[in-house]
């Protein structure tokens, strides 16, 4: 049997999370929950906070939740830790409530992207928020990562400031901004913090806060893996570099070609379709008199040059195009994007600098390479902490609990999960879990997991015995990796599985399925339900689990996201064909008739992708109709920052193919304009009536308009209903039919669309598609993410 990657040949030069010494406030002991008052303080003991965390989510005690994560580390390093969740952030005034932090702020603006959690990808600003209590929108400002530093500085301005979490890292350079369509400067400069952690950052932030309880200046921690941090031209503390312009990591351009040196002047012109200068004045055969013959210009061989040696990785720096150019040339910003992605392996990325600025005000942004990926024993140390598994008493309501008006629905949503892994080695361009968790699958033990779910059982209130999620960022992903460590260590592939599973990649997905086995075996545990994100493409290589899954741990739907049937657009997406959903299809039907169960795929498809063109979604909506689907929640593509498929939005190029501005470089078709963006989605919303009108006219366009009529292989109707023109979204609360107040709901109708997709059985009664229970097997929402931190 294959095994997975030890991810011990990283981690020979990373020193253990366990292995420092404690800090001497380690003393005071573990707190119930980390403090948000002075009351708390004072009820601990503390005089003061050695770190203070401020964070754009509520405090919820659970490792789902970064600021819990990050907190409960630094205090199994013995250090007093104070939180300030989603503070009032007008004044600096909420950001003294804990006195000033003794060594460092440490600043997050929560598990979302602040401007991703506000705006929707038509830009239209959200009216809720799922890690708020009650579910209140509005409680953390825009780009929350640069307010909440801004707001720190005012507050002690001599006191450190640390900046981390998923909006930190993903905006770490220069950086295409979707809501004010520009490329904005690094964050760090934004911020101004005087060093970012990007990834999952235990392993870089116990090591500081270390070397700052040591005495150690911070402008002088410039050697910590998976940070970032600001350097003036000229600084001492970058010498010993050697500095690599990334154009010999990938030519953004065409390269001109090497000059002849056996070619006279003349015969360089004509070779290049142009002549000399001086063949076209009339002179005599004989040269004039004090003519001046110019020499032989001799260049370098460049077959030779590449076996020159060199300079050694861990003292290489890659200069990326600075701010200045990659805000005006897009060609340079997807340049940078893709060495971005190439320099992304702990084992063998090098460090990046890009220059903002220029004169007087010039700064390098220098990267260092990624972190150092966690050991099981790590993994293990950092989920065993002693989490409460609940929101802070100070979100409780009248009646001492969460689950009323001040319900925090991120934490519901993962109240009865176990995070079992992290990290992603699918590499979808739309998606950020791969550039901020890594590639490389980060594991827990078997014993850990098992722990976890038995504290579930015997401490998390309400719990009726089903663990709604065993999963992480991709359910099946659990302990999969290279069989070779040193393969692993070397490759620059930015996915295992695109264009085909990796021959080097591991698919068993045995230990996974004894975790399933065990644990549904537990006393007092009647259900293990996956509610993460499913690679099927992987798991029809064990038919094995796909057997365990359906039969054992499904609730009658599972999500399953082939994005696209077409594959172009799957293309850019670095994602399967529809050939391997439809032999996932064909095993779970099979599986499930087998269990004498009737149960049923969800798939999820993406509109106006880059890549997509009209037909493309014209032949989805033919799918989706041969196949009975219905699709109520639709899914536009989202230009998140620092994503491949977000270059190629504003680039026009393709990243994957290399970057060139002439002919060999791949152009894309990027969806733009809301009347575009708006096709695909109604595309995708054929059934809808509103879309119909609009529909006509494009498929009228396409040439297809053989599509429109009143039969069965017909896609829309030739007949126009009488309709609001409305669109009516499952999130009620952002979308209400036009001519209906908000909040107010209509009669249920005999019939009428009740669940994510029709096609499914009827309702005893009503007609309608029955509805998942809640809890099951949907595990729709953000938290369901994996932790972002």
């Amino acid at each position: 049997m294959n095994a997975p990657i030890d991810v011990s040949l990283f981690a020979r030069n990373a020193k253990p999370l366990t292995s420092y010494r404690p800090y001497w406030a380690k003393r005071f002991g573990t707190a119930p929950f980390l403090p948000m008052s002075r009351a708390e303080m004072d009820a601990l003991g503390w005089d003061s906070c050695d770190i203070i965390i401020v964070t754009g989510d509520a405090y919820v005690d659970h490792p789902s939740f970064g600021m819990a994560v990050i907190g409960r580390v630094l205090e199994a390093q013995g250090f007093r830790v104070g939180i300030i969740a989603q503070p009032d952030w007008q004044s600096a005034e909420a950001f003294k409530a804990l006195g000033r932090p003794n060594l460092f702020w440490g600043v997050t603006a929560g598990n979302m992207d602040s401007m991703i959690n506000r705006y929707t990808a038509d830009r239209k600003i959200r009216s809720d928020d799922a890690y708020t209590p009650g579910d209140v929108g509005g409680k953390r400002p825009d780009r929350a990562a640069i307010v909440y530093s801004q707001r720190c500085r005012e507050a002690y301005k001599d006191v450190p400031i640390v900046l981390g979490g998923i909006e930190g890292s993903l905006r770490r350079i220069a950086h295409y901004d979707y809501w004010s369509d520009k490329v904005r400067r690094s964050v760090v400069v934004d911020s101004k913090c005087d060093l970012l952690l990007y990834g999952n950052a235990e392993r870089a932030l116990v090591e500081v806060a270390h070397r700052l309880a040591a005495r150690e200046p911070v402008e002088r921690i410039t050697d910590v893996r998976g940070t970032a941090f600001v350097r003036r031209p000229g600084d001492p503390s970058a010498e010993g570099w050697v500095e690599i312009d990334s154009s010999e990591v990938d030519q953004p351009g065409p390269v001109d070609a090497h000059i002849n040196p056996y070619q006279t002047t003349s015969e360089q012109a004509q070779s290049q379709g142009g002549s000399c200068a001086k063949d076209e004045t009339p002179t005599s055969t004989a040269a004039p008199q004090g003519a001046t013959i110019q020499p032989l210009n001799f260049v370098p061989n460049p077959a030779l040059q590449g076996k020159a040696k060199r300079p050694p990785r861990d003292r290489s720096v890659i200069r990326l195009p600075s701010y200045e150019r990659v805000r005006s040339d897009p060609v340079l910003y997807a340049h940078a994007n893709r060495v971005l992605h190439v320099e992304a392996n702990p084992g063998n990325a090098r460090a990046l600098v890009q220059a903002h600025g220029e004169g007087a005000t010039a700064r390098d942004v220098w990267i260092n390479p990624p972190p150092i990926p966690l050991t099981t024993a790590e993994m293990d140390h950092v989920f065993d902490l002693p989490y409460a598994r609940s929101p802070h008493p100070a979100y409780a309501d009248a009646n001492g609990r969460h689950d009323g008006a001040t319900k925090i629905p991120a934490w519901e949503m993962i109240r009865f999960s176990v995070n079992i892994m992290r990290g992603c080695f699918g590499g979808c361009t739309f998606c950020s879990i791969t550039e901020h968790e890594g590639r490389i699958i980060q594991s827990r033990s078997q014993a850990s997991i098992l722990k976890e779910v038995e504290e579930i059982r015997d401490k998390v209130e309400g719990f009726t015995g089903v663990i709604s999620d065993l999963g992480g960022p991709t359910a099946n992903m659990y302990r999969l990796g290279c069989a070779s460590p040193e393969i692993e260590a070397a490759c620059r592939k930015p996915s295992c599985v695109y264009p085909g599973i990796c021959s080097n990649l591991t698919t068993d997905h045995g230990p996974l399925v004894r975790i399933y086995r065990r644990a549904r075996a537990l006393p007092g545990i009647k259900k293990i339900l996956i509610g993460s994100g499913l690679r099927y493409d992987l798991a029809i290589k064990s038919p094995e689990y796909v057997k365990e899954l359906v039969q054992h741990h499904v609730g009658g739907y599972l999500k399953i996201a082939p994005e696209h049937t077409e594959s172009g657009p799957l293309s850019k997406m670095m994602k399967p064909g529809i050939g391997s959903y439809d032999r996932f299809k064909q095993m779970f039907e099979q599986y499930s008739e087998e269990a004498g169960k009737k149960q049923f795929l969800i798939p999820y498809f993406i509109a106006a992708h880059p890549g997509t063109s009209d037909e493309d979604m014209m032949n989805l909506a033919l799918w989706l109709k041969k196949n009975g689907f219905r699709a109520d929640q639709v899914q536009t593509f989202y230009p998140s920052p620092m994503a491949t498929a977000t270059a190629m939005y504003h680039s026009g190029l393709n990243p994957l193919k290399g970057i060139h501005r002439d002919e060999r470089g791949e152009r894309v078709d990027i969806v733009r304009g809301e009347r575009r963006r708006r096709l695909h989605k109604a595309f995708l919303r054929y059934h809808d009536p509103n879309n119909w009108p609009l529909l006509r006219e494009a498929l009228k366009a396409l040439g297809r308009a053989d599509l429109i009529g009143n039969g069965k292989h017909h896609l829309i109707p030739s007949f126009q209903p009488m309709t609001d023109g409305a669109y009516q979204s499952a999130r009620r609360k952002n979308s209400t039919p036009a001519g209906r107040a908000p909040g107010a709901s209509a009669p249920v109708r005999k019939g009428q669309l009740l669940t994510q997709h029709t096609g499914l059985p009827p309702r005893a009664g009503t007609g309608a598609g029955k509805a998942p229970a809640a809890g099951k097997a949907l595990g729709k929402g953000p938290a369901r993410r994996g932790p972002s931190r």
